[in-house]
């Protein structure tokens, strides 16, 4: 007999006892939930991070701790006055590659450097962000005079998975930019997205908003499936 549980890690079929779930699925459900809650309250290693990076240097928003981070979004999105004049110290650069922690530090650690091998972005440096959203790629890449930024970042844990990446590029990245004019690819992780696909999407879309001077909504992600 099919069962739908075999093809999808959403809870279904969880069966019944009585007027609950059985103990099992229960007990799953709470630790699941325990995993995506303590992730998202993980901090950032930096150090460890920094040691196994080459040319990387770590930066940090507004927020001065988690919990400002969590209260309050908008810190997240830019750089702290001491990370500005560190960036504004820098060689400029065509293209800003971040590193933020996001919502899953986890993710972060466990995915963002295996990515990074993929790719042919050495000639950059790498800005790692303690307490960064998304956007704070917007703040960094105009800074370096940047045409295009792409940030690799920690994305909101779920009950599925506490560690999904995900990478948001921009072209022309400025303080001004919204979300409807970045691209992303998301749900990197173990049993999601393979590092050897996320790659070949996101040279894909770097070569795409290159060749266009775009991104966001007017560019869709049509790559070749990649096959082996």
């Amino acid at each position: 007999m099919i069962k739908l549980s075999d093809y999808t890690s959403a809870r279904v079929s969880l069966g019944i006892t009585g007027n609950s779930l059985p103990t099992r699925p229960l007990l799953e459900f709470r630790l699941a939930h325990a995993r995506a809650r303590d992730a998202v309250h993980v901090p950032l290693d930096s150090s460890s991070l920094l040691a196994e990076m080459r040319n990387a240097r770590v930066l940090h928003s507004n927020a001065k701790d988690r919990d400002e981070y969590l209260r309050r979004p908008d810190k997240g999105r830019r750089l702290n006055a001491e990370s500005v004049e560190t960036v504004k110290g820098s060689e400029s650069s065509s293209v800003a590659v971040v590193v933020a922690d996001g919502l899953s530090a986890l993710a972060v650690h466990r995915h963002a450097v295996a990515l990074l091998e993929k790719l042919s972005l050495d000639a950059y440096p790498v800005w790692i962000v303690q307490q960064g959203r998304v956007a704070i790629g917007d703040h960094i890449g105009s800074l370096l005079g940047a045409e295009l930024s792409i940030v690799l970042i920690g994305e909101r844990p779920g009950l599925s998975t506490p560690d999904s990446l995900g990478v948001y590029l921009t072209w022309n990245p400025d303080l001004a930019r919204t979300d409807a004019e970045r691209n992303c690819i998301s749900n990197i992780h173990e049993q999601g997205l393979s590092y050897e696909v996320a790659a070949h999407k996101l040279l894909f879309l770097m070569s795409e908003i290159r060749r266009r001077k775009l991104s966001g909504v007017p560019l869709k992600e049509t790559a070749a499936q990649l096959l082996g």
